[in-house]
């Protein structure tokens, strides 16, 4: 934890500060218990900085490929990344996953897959709905704007040093149930409700980035 927290003032603290990241809604988060963080992603930025919105020691969700990056790699498994193979038949990442939850970790899972562009929030996949239905945590929609100007910029190799702004949504509570069954309806309402939420709290922070 010690090694943590020290990762965390260096890579999320710092990026906080480098890109003056304006960050509101921290408190909506839950105290304590498991939930899923389900931010919007435009770069790999949004790895670190996202972490900024609480001490609280959180895991994240990646695809294979960027743990074969070199010192990205590195970082992402000690911060608490969790290797998950893109055709998403991953079993053991997704009951790894489940563990962490159920344990009262925050997990990190980007629901838009793939780094994507512009101001539209892309359509989502179903995991972080899933594990949240299926672990009966909340999931809480988080919106950051400006790390695409500051790490996509075309025709540039080093990143603008701009402003990001990180708003964090209302946690969305998944429906109570009987079984341990996570019925696919309840999985695409869930995702619904999610991307609607999503795209609020990322046209809040490209407002909040401009204000």
């Amino acid at each position: 934890m010690v090694f943590y927290r020290i990762l965390w003032w260096i890579a999320a603290k710092g990026s906080a500060l480098v890109f003056r990241a304006r960050v509101t809604g921290q408190k909506r988060l839950p105290a304590d218990g498991g939930y899923v963080l389900a931010p919007s992603h435009r770069s790999m930025m949004d790895v670190t900085l996202v972490a900024v919105v609480t001490q609280r020691k959180i895991r994240f969700m990646g695809k294979a490929e960027v743990f074969r990056i070199p010192v990205l790699g590195w970082l992402f498994r000690t911060l608490g990344g969790l290797e998950v193979a893109r055709d998403g038949t991953d079993r053991k990442a997704l009951r790894d996953a489940m563990v962490m939850l159920q344990a009262g970790d925050p997990l990190v899972v980007f629901p838009e897959g793939t780094r994507q562009n512009g101001p539209k929030i892309q359509p989502l996949q179903p995991g972080a709905a899933y594990l949240a239905l299926r672990a009966n945590v909340p999931i809480v929609p988080v919106g950051i704007a400006g790390t695409e100007e500051i790490a996509r910029s075309s025709g540039r190799r080093l990143p603008r040093f701009g402003r990001v702004a990180i708003v964090v949504g209302e946690p969305l509570l998944p429906p109570a149930r009987t079984t341990s069954a996570v019925p696919r309806a309840e999985v695409d309402a869930l995702t619904t409700r999610l991307a609607e939420e999503l795209q609020q709290v990322f046209d809040e922070a490209l407002e909040l980035r401009e204000a």
